[in-house]
């Protein structure tokens, strides 16, 4: 079977919006998080992970209108676009973006005057459908093959890339454009996790969203996107395009699950890890842990019982903070950055407490770096995992 390689990529987040100034913040350990004012309970603070840009016109494009995830999507798949130089017949390129707030800011918004038809805008009912995500990337790009968008929460990029995978190996399109995109910061999505405490009001940037640590609790919401070019090698090398990396296998599974409830045993997202390493040796492991006590807790356990200590794991959360459904496609891209400098990322802002025997890198550690294991996990219930090689 022919292999499916990444030939392009984009993303926008916190701190970065092109390959150097990621490539900066990875092998720096620079934290990017920044203090949201009056959004915290009792309109205290919280910290977050903000884009400073509103992405509004591309070209003689005006996308004011566009929900902002929409609008961070674009921004990215034009980025991978230009770096692949993906040409192919339109009819042949597909298009797979996972969101999970979708267009929570804009429903926000216009919810005080939704209710009246006066104030009800011309294209509410676009703003509500997560698939204006994919068709107007689709529209952008001007791929006019199938477009799907993905809600399945934390998982939903690596999602995309499971399912873009199987329309390449079948021979449904050309080229893929896959990945996630979400603008979570919206009072809707901080009381709610402010409710159920897995983010804290006024907390220090240096003690908020801290990976592998039991001294610290809570997550960074963050917005971002980011974007994959996919393409079968034998494709890509008949047009030169650049490769920079191979994707190997993919595995998605639901926990079966009641709302809010997670696997604490560890052992459905053990079986998923185990599904895609299976007996090879990864350089790293690109974790998911993002400062959620239960969740790193998993990934810890599981990391044990998975290689017993002798392949080092990493979490990039504490420069990124969290961006939800764009977050696996952002952690393959900072694989691919690691393969391409040589270097194993640091988890910064922890001191491990708690989680002493895990082999953690928290200093940028240089080596060649051939193949990186990433694990994704939501409160959906979905746990993915994909190994992608250099």
């Amino acid at each position: 079977m022919e292999d499916i390689v990444v030939t392009g990529y984009g993303l926008k987040i916190p701190g970065a919006k092109n390959k150097q100034e990621f490539h900066h913040i990875l092998e720096a350990g620079i934290c990017t998080h920044s203090i949201l004012k009056g959004k915290g309970r009792n309109e205290g603070d919280i910290i977050a992970g903000l884009i400073d840009d509103e992405f509004e016109t591309f070209g003689n494009r005006n996308y004011r209108r566009y929900p902002r995830s929409t609008r961070l999507a674009v921004a990215a798949a034009r980025d991978a676009v230009d770096m692949s130089g993906l040409s192919a017949n339109p009819r042949r390129i597909g298009v797979i973006i996972g969101t999970s707030a979708g267009a929570i800011l804009e429903v926000e918004a216009y919810a005080p005057v939704a209710s009246g038809l006066k104030g009800y805008p011309v294209h509410g009912v676009s703003i509500v459908d997560s698939h204006t995500i994919s068709s107007t990337v689709s529209e952008h790009i001007g791929a006019k093959g199938p477009a799907y968008t993905l809600t399945t929460g934390c998982t939903a990029s690596l999602d995309a890339v499971s399912l873009g995978k199987l329309l390449l190996k079948t021979g449904q399109v050309d080229a893929c454009l896959v990945g996630g995109t979400d603008a979570p910061l919206g009072q809707w999505s901080i009381n709610g996790f402010l409710k159920m405490k897995a983010i804290q009001s006024a907390s220090s940037i240096t003690d908020a969203g801290v990976p592998f640590s039991d001294q610290h609790d809570g997550f960074v919401l963050a917005e971002g996107a980011a974007m994959l070019i996919l393409e079968r090698r034998e494709d890509a090398l008949k047009k030169g395009r650049p490769i920079h990396g191979s994707i190997g296998k993919v595995v998605s599974r639901n926990e079966g699950k009641p709302m809010l409830q997670v696997d604490e045993t560890g052992k459905e997202m053990l079986s998923v890890l185990q599904a895609v390493v299976g007996d090879a040796t990864p350089t790293y492991v690109n974790s998911q842990a993002l400062g959620l006590k239960v969740n790193d807790r998993i990934e810890s356990k599981n990391h044990h019982r998975m290689f017993k200590g002798k392949v080092p794991i990493t979490s990039i959360k504490g420069m990124t903070g969290h961006s939800f459904a764009a977050m696996g496609a952002i952690q393959t891209i900072s694989s691919i950055l690691s393969m391409e400098y040589g270097f194993i990322p640091p988890t910064i802002k922890t001191r491990q407490k708690g989680f002493e025997s895990l082999p953690l890198v928290r200093e940028t550690v240089y080596q060649p770096v051939s193949s990186v294991s990433i694990t994704t996990h939501g409160i959906s219930g979905n746990n993915a995992c994909m190994l992608i090689s250099k």
